[in-house]
């Protein structure tokens, strides 16, 4: 069988449903889509999953959280985190100085692993779920020191990167049937008893 771990960043998966206007999406099983990615001559060896705990509103705080916590306890996934800060933008017109947020470090942090992954033979074939394409660089790498390694990118929705797509052997859009038969239970128990649910406007 063909080994596979996917890296999903989570940011770029989570603003690519957003813009599509999928958020009923949201409340996902991060096993099972990348169980769903493969075919029945892979098997999946990891997920892994790259965020950042976001600085902003309480109830998007409150949402962000009962999801990680939801996915925490899903069968071989890991959560990695980043930084999440504001950084101050000032309006050319009206010198009006805003906080935009931006998360750091994932890009890192999935290039890390992927090549600490590809080194330690721990798979044959990496799953990339993004569409940043400052992961062209560690790609371009695998392929060069393990040309036997194979990097297949899943783009979310309304997400594409040519540079991307041209540097990896394979790529495919991530398909709605894939999210719909990716989600987690709306209720879930948690093993003290606590019930996490699914966020409503997620719904």
């Amino acid at each position: 069988m063909e080994r596979v771990i996917t890296y999903i960043d989570g940011f770029n998966l989570y603003f690519g449903l957003k813009s599509a206007n999928l958020h009923r999406y949201f409340w996902l099983d991060l096993h099972k889509l990348s169980s769903n990615l493969l075919k029945k001559t892979q098997q999946l060896i990891r997920t892994k999953y790259f965020t950042a705990r976001i600085n902003g509103p309480s109830d998007k705080q409150k949402r962000q959280s009962t999801y990680i916590e939801a996915i925490a306890g899903l069968p071989d996934t890991d959560i990695y985190y980043g930084k999440y800060q504001l950084n101050p933008q000032v309006c050319r017109n009206c010198k009006f100085q805003n906080m935009v947020p931006s998360e750091k470090m994932t890009d890192v942090n999935i290039a890390v692993h992927m090549l600490v992954d590809a080194f330690q033979d721990s798979c044959d074939t990496l799953f990339l779920v993004s569409a940043d394409s400052d992961l062209t660089g560690p790609i371009k790498a695998i392929r060069g020191l393990f040309p036997h390694k194979r990097i297949v990118i899943a783009f979310p929705p309304h997400r594409f990167s040519k540079e991307l797509a041209k540097d990896a052997h394979g790529y495919f859009v991530i398909g709605h049937k894939n999210f719909a038969q990716s989600l987690l239970p709306e209720t879930i128990a948690k093993p003290d008893g606590f019930m996490l649910r699914c966020p409503e406007k997620w719904k």
